[in-house]
Parts: C-alpha cells; structure tokens; sequence
C-alpha cells in the first residue's frame, strides 16, 4: 500500500460572468492520478498556473476535490471516521513558500514550534522546552533563538523554524509547496540539503511542489509534470526528465538559466 495515493483527482473553481451572471466553472486540476512511497520524494514540477499548489491543498485537505479519491495511509481523507482524521492530521504537515505569513507575528520561535505539541503530545513544560530546543538544533538553529520573534529572524532561519514545526510530531509526508523559492541560492541549498538529512534521519516522505527544476531534481527520488491541471509526465527514474520528448517538458528544459552547468550538456541532447 502507497503511503499516498490519488485516484482520477479532479477540480474546479466557480466563476460568475460579469454581464448575465451564469455560473461557469474553470477546470483546475482533472483526471490526476499517482502516488508516493514511503521514505521516498516525489517532485511536482510545474510552471505557474499549472494547478501545483491547489494539488497540494487537495492533498492537505484543505480543498476538497469534486470527483476522484485522496488517500493516505489507505484512508479517504474527506471520507474517513474522527479517530483516523485525527491521525492523518498528525502524519501529514507542510511548509509553504512564505516563511513569514506561515507563523504568527506575535508568537516567539518556542510557541510556533510547540503549536502542535501542545495539540497533539501530553508533556510537561520542561519536556515540551527540552523537545522544541532539539528541533531548534536539528534545523541549524540554537537555544538562544527560542525567544525571538519572526521579524528578527531571516527568511532562510524562519523557513527552518517551520520545519522544525513540520517535524516536530515526527509525521509520515510532509508537502513543501514551494518551500526554498523565495530564498536566495545560498539559502535554497542549505534548506535542502537540511531536508535531504531529514529525510534521512527520520525517513521521513516528501511531495516537493515547485517551478524550480534544479531544486526538484536535487531532493527528488521521483519526478512530475503538471500543466494545465494535467499530470503529463510521471517519472520513475528522475533523469528521464532530461530525455523526454513531451513538448511542455522540453520547453521546461529550454527555459532553465545557463547558470546551472550540471544540465547543460544533457539539455543540448
């Protein structure tokens, strides 16, 4: 059984036309179909408009699709009794690509990393303290940082301080929907590098939604291709992206900078 599956996910948003006010409905998402691993990372490319980030909120349960099924752990997460809701609550998180509207201004890194502590674990004070600490220290930060507030951290230290909240209950999926796009190079590759440790260390699984194809390639075990709403690709083996024929792929390809060295002799191919 997949840690994930999706079964023929299809989505809409309603619309109304300005003159006769006739409800229209635009197709965001239609037909997708796939699935994820345990332990492993399955990379969603796509260029905007594409319906990444509406996958992921169907995905989270935070759009609810209006055909096809969403499972996780074998369970229709819109379908599913209170106990088993409860659980998939704890074993899916997320971080989101705005590391500053993801937390609350007014709450120090302590109180947004013990948010879903406090909701889901029973621990004393000195426990709860001694726990967030360690999750502090696993993404690179420190004691010292417990009582400070988002704006007196960076993006790049905030966006650790989200995934040390991501973490923090030891969950089975984690979705990043855009997780490293709004930081600098420098940045981006420590984040990852700290999500591959992760990875490793607490065999955690990812859905990494993102435009960025070198950052995809980098994490991924597994790679897709969303256009229009459409999984179009679906790669087992990560490096068929770069011998695909499909038309949006090798536009994907054309348009990555010549900054990145490492695909550039496999673009020409």
């Amino acid at each position: 059984m997949s840690l994930l599956q999706l079964n023929e996910v299809t989505h809409s948003y309603g619309s109304r036309k300005f003159i006769n006010w006739k409800d229209r409905s635009k197709k965001i998402l239609s037909n997708i179909s796939l699935f994820l691993e345990e332990g492993t990372c399955l990379g969603l490319l796509g260029m905007s408009g594409a319906g990444k980030s509406t996958l992921g909120k169907v995905i989270l349960g935070l759009e609810r699709p209006q055909y096809g099924k969403v499972l996780f752990q074998g369970h229709d997460i819109y379908n599913t009794d209170k106990h088993s809701y409860q659980k998939i609550r704890r074993d899916l998180q997320a971080v989101f690509q705005d590391s500053y509207s993801s937390v609350n201004p007014r709450m120090t890194a302590e109180q947004i990393i013990s948010e879903p502590l406090e909701n889901f674990e029973k621990l004393t004070l000195s426990e709860q303290k001694r726990t967030v600490i360690e999750l502090l220290e696993r993404v690179g930060l420190s004691e010292e940082d417990l009582k400070k507030y988002p704006n007196q951290f960076s993006g790049g230290q905030l966006q650790r301080i989200n995934i040390a909240r991501a973490i923090s209950l030891k969950p089975k999926l984690i979705v990043l929907d855009e997780a490293v796009s709004s930081l600098d190079m420098v940045n981006q590759t420590l984040i990852l590098e700290l999500l591959k440790q992760l990875k490793a260390d607490f065999g955690l699984s990812f859905l990494f939604i993102t435009h960025d194809i070198k950052a995809a390639y980098t994490i991924s075990d597994r790679l897709g291709v969303l256009e229009k709403g459409e999984l179009v690709e679906l790669y087992d083996d990560k490096n068929q992206f770069f011998t695909s024929v499909h038309p949006v792929v090798k536009e994907m390809r054309d348009s990555m900078l010549a900054e990145y060295p490492r695909f550039r002799s496999v673009r020409r191919a």
